[in-house]
């Protein structure tokens, strides 16, 4: 059998090898122990070529088996593990504080939309155009009331000019008045004496002319003064945005 094939044949068996690690162990521990062991043969020294070629591939295997025995053994410290290592997460980065939300300025005198069983609120109806607008005043109670002025006030923003005045609430229970003060077009409803007006949600709009173009409505505002039927008083006030 010529050396090659020989040597072909020996790293096949050297790569089906499986150690024994009980009988490693014993040859270590009697290795360890000094002097070779009885029956223990030495191959003479004028040794054949294929017999060095075979304990060359004998202490590779003795190697291979040595490392897969110092890696099993270090496996089994602490019990079973798996193959894997694990990383700890990367900590996430701190969610960024929501910014407060900005509040609408209060009406004059620091009225807010809201105040008890009262809200108002005060849009430019959007059927206005760059010669004629009309101011709408929403008017929300949850009780009935025995007393109620609402004043709508509109910045003089030039050639402002009232050409009317409505409310969905019967026109018998109101007197309203219109005029010109400290630079504002006032609309003033006032309920009269021994009228109510009921849980619900209502109108008041005031209309006008105004200079030609886009109207800045950012100076216009609307507030109410109530007298509840079952006693305690309540006042709201809200500005308006920027509307033709």
């Amino acid at each position: 059998m010529k050396d090659e094939e020989l040597a072909g044949r020996l790293r096949e068996a050297a790569e089906a090898h499986r150690p024994d690690r009980a009988r490693m162990l014993a040859r270590i521990e009697r290795g360890m122990a000094g002097g070779p062991t009885a029956g223990t043969v030495r191959p003479p020294r004028a040794a054949r070529p294929w017999l060095r070629v075979a304990g060359a591939t004998a202490a590779v295997c003795g190697v291979l088996a040595a490392g897969a025995f110092a890696v099993t053994s270090a496996g089994d410290e602490g019990g079973e593990r798996g193959g894997q290592v694990a990383s700890a997460p990367s900590p996430r980065p701190p969610s960024p504080s929501p910014s407060p939300a900005a509040k609408a300025p209060a009406a004059p005198g620091g009225l807010r939309p809201e105040d008890g069983p009262l809200w108002t609120g005060g849009v430019v109806d959007p059927h206005s155009n760059p010669y004629w607008a009309q101011s709408n005043v929403t008017l929300r109670t949850t009780e009935p009331l025995s007393s109620l002025t609402v004043e709508l006030r509109v910045a003089e923003t030039g050639g402002v000019n009232s050409t009317g005045s409505w409310r969905s609430l019967p026109e018998p229970d109101f007197t309203v008045s219109v005029n010109e003060s400290g630079g504002y077009l006032v609309y003033r409803w006032t309920l009269r004496p021994g009228r109510s007006v009921p849980a619900g949600t209502h109108t008041f709009a005031g209309q006008y002319n105004h200079a030609e173009g886009d109207r800045d409505a950012t100076g216009d505002y609307v507030t109410a003064h109530a007298v509840r039927a079952s006693g305690g008083k309540a006042a709201v006030g809200d500005r308006f945005g920027r509307a033709r």
